[in-house]
């Protein structure tokens, strides 16, 4: 299949229709490849203790040309790193292959990949075409039945390999592991540089891997507590400039911003719906702050909570029906459940300490946040009832936990203490493989896209 639309120059972001220009689905022989791929392979299970991760065989996608030869390096390099950067694989060292796979259409030869104890095997080719785009093709094997368990072919401009990369690799993912990937993604972070008194504040986006980073703001006012919306191509944001902090909207194929309102007082931990239509924010008002939700086509403004004490850090469940929050109304910092239209609230956090920062998983089952006590800063999970309460990984100062698109994954930043600055890291919802993620300097206040569509 081939598309030959022209794709739109667009500043930060394209869609992944308009990154592939074409797709189409590799078939492999026999019947009996599509029981296997009906019956599937034994899946990788998502730990909860000590787990093995899978071996995985990815040698240098084969290409035509020596060009297209360091593309195919290039994509096959980001495909291992995110499939170990997720905890769940083993990629094999191309030094130990026996065979070199020069032909991606004939059988590989599944006992030299056995040997190896290979459990899976992906191929790959990159094939420039006569309008100069770039053919990628990867099949999926399942070493011990030998059996095909995936393949596609994509078509795009050359200089959205990486992203191809990235599908690709969510495609394995899921297919080995029966969970939606993560890896074609975007996070939305505060670049921090300068001393620690006068930290200069920047907006900027990256890939999930910390690959392609751009700046959106320059620095002139602080910025704060970045969202992405899910539905839209925009991010909300709290800025302090001259005055009192205003939320803002960001466009960003434009990028285009608004003040999402002037409100009196300040605002705090925007946030956006689930289906994109509405902002929730924190709103102070004298000695304490309350949540209201604006209606982004209206401007129209309603107040949820009215109390004398500190509500803020709201967050949509994933069916936009529900909201958690942080409150201090019960003495110190707890988390707190009510229906999104407002009412009575339940809470659900009872453990030593406070609790801060809740966000709801977009699988809908976990609740993540950031807890203080015994002078640790800790990020964890509980279910939405306040069960299962589990604490992920501790620290000097860790704060701020941003699900995967998958929810199986969280970023949050960690402080060293001292003169140091803030990194970003990932945990698994096991306390599993905690892992820093790469900024060009310090980061801070990470929030994660949904899959690009």
């Amino acid at each position: 299949m081939t598309d030959n639309n022209e794709l739109p120059e667009m500043p930060f972001r394209l869609s992944r229709r308009q990154i592939i220009s074409g797709m189409a689905a590799l078939g492999m022989v026999t019947g009996s490849a599509r029981h296997a791929l009906a019956q599937g392979p034994k899946r990788v299970i998502i730990p909860e203790g000590d787990f093995a991760p899978l071996p995985i065989a990815i040698p240098n996608f084969v290409a035509g040309t020596p060009a297209d030869a360091e593309v195919g390096v290039g994509v096959t390099q980001v495909i291992t790193n995110n499939l170990k950067r997720s905890g769940l694989f083993a990629p094999i060292d191309q030094a130990a292959y026996i065979e070199k796979v020069i032909n991606i259409d004939a059988a590989p030869q599944f006992q030299n990949w056995k040997t190896i104890n290979a459990q899976a095997l992906v191929t790959g080719r990159m094939t420039r075409q006569g309008d100069g785009r770039l053919k990628a093709e990867f099949r999926l094997w399942d070493v011990n039945t030998a059996q095909q368990l995936a393949g596609q072919q994509y078509f795009t401009s050359p200089e959205y390999w990486r992203r191809i990369a990235h599908i690709i690799s969510d495609q394995i993912y899921e297919r080995l592991t029966g969970e939606k990937g993560y890896f074609d993604s975007r996070i939305v972070f505060v670049d921090e540089t300068g001393p620690k008194e006068r930290r200069v504040k920047r907006l900027a986006m990256m890939d999930q891997d910390g690959a392609n980073v751009r700046y959106l703001t320059r620095g002139a006012d602080l910025v704060l507590t970045p969202r992405f919306s899910p539905s839209t191509q925009e991010i909300t944001y709290m800025e302090f400039g001259q005055g009192d902090p205003r939320v803002y909207l960001f466009n960003i194929e434009t990028g285009q911003r608004e003040i999402v309102g002037n409100f009196p007082g300040m605002s705090f931990s925007p946030r956006f719906s689930p289906d994109g239509q509405r902002v929730i924010m924190s709103l102070q008002q004298g000695g304490n702050s309350n949540l209201f939700v604006m209606d982004l086509r209206s401007k129209s403004t309603t107040r949820l909570t009215d109390t004398p004490a500190i509500d803020t850090s709201p967050s949509y469940s994933p069916d936009g029906s529900r909201i958690c929050f942080e409150s201090d109304r019960g003495g110190k910092p707890q988390i707190y459940v009510m229906a999104a239209t407002g009412g009575g609230a339940q809470r659900i956090s009872f453990g030593e300490g406070s609790y801060s920062t809740p966000v709801w998983s977009p699988r809908g089952d976990y609740i993540a946040f950031t807890k203080q006590g015994g002078g640790q800063f800790s990020i964890g999970i509980m279910k939405t009832d306040g069960s299962g309460e589990r604490l992920l990984t501790s620290g000097y100062h860790n704060e701020g936990p941003t699900f995967a698109p998958n929810g199986r994954v969280l970023m949050f930043f960690r402080e060293p203490g001292g003169g140091g600055g803030p990194s970003l890291y990932t945990v698994d919802i096991s306390g599993r493989n905690e892992q820093k993620v790469p900024t060009p300097g310090f980061a801070s206040d990470p929030a994660w896209s949904p899959l690009l569509s």
